[in-house]
């Protein structure tokens, strides 16, 4: 019975309660939720300080959040291999008839069409990718964090540039969808 439950999609009343706690529990602490930052703490426990002062800071004091990245790369390896059934996500109709239409819908076994996030070897495929990296990237640093992290962290905390942010995310959002994919894809 209660692996079942599990199996299913979570409404917003339990999950939204569940992310709020775990962020009170973060800011009693005095510590920012974020995935971006891992990154720099992971180029500086390579060894990236000796070329850039952005990455030499005492990354054990952000230890905790690598513990975070290693916990959501194996909650998602136990949901996908223990806690789904492997049928296909359930999207929305009308996305599924846009997508089609756009030209970038496949099987759809999942969140992702596969003509867009599995790398074919095209060139077209890999310049979207690599400007989509490095924009996102660039992205992340100008602002100050990832989406994840301003929008969880940051609004939780009552930060204006994180209000300003997200509100770039959506705003970037619309653009890309309604404007660029059909320019990009048609």
């Amino acid at each position: 019975m209660l692996l079942e439950y599990i199996k299913q999609p979570w409404p917003w009343y339990i999950s939204g309660p569940l992310i709020a706690l775990v962020m009170y529990l973060l800011l009693k602490q005095g510590k920012d939720f974020g995935m971006s930052n891992n990154l720099r703490t992971m180029c500086t426990v390579l060894g990236a300080g000796k070329s850039s002062s952005f990455f030499r800071f005492d990354w054990k004091t952000q230890s905790w959040n690598l513990l975070v990245v290693l916990g959501t790369a194996i909650g998602g390896f136990i949901a996908h291999y223990f806690l789904s059934d492997g049928s296909a996500a359930q999207i929305n109709a009308k996305s599924v008839a846009d997508l089609k239409e756009l030209g970038i819908i496949d099987h759809l076994q999942g969140y992702l069409p596969e003509s867009i996030f599995v790398f074919n070897g095209s060139w077209f495929q890999f310049l979207i990718l690599s400007i989509g990296g490095l924009l996102i990237g660039f992205g992340t640093r100008y602002a100050g964090g990832c989406s994840s992290g301003h929008a969880i962290s940051g609004l939780s905390n009552f930060q204006l540039p994180s209000l300003i942010a997200v509100i770039g995310f959506f705003i970037g959002g619309i653009i890309m969808v309604h404007f660029l994919f059909p320019l990009i894809f048609a």
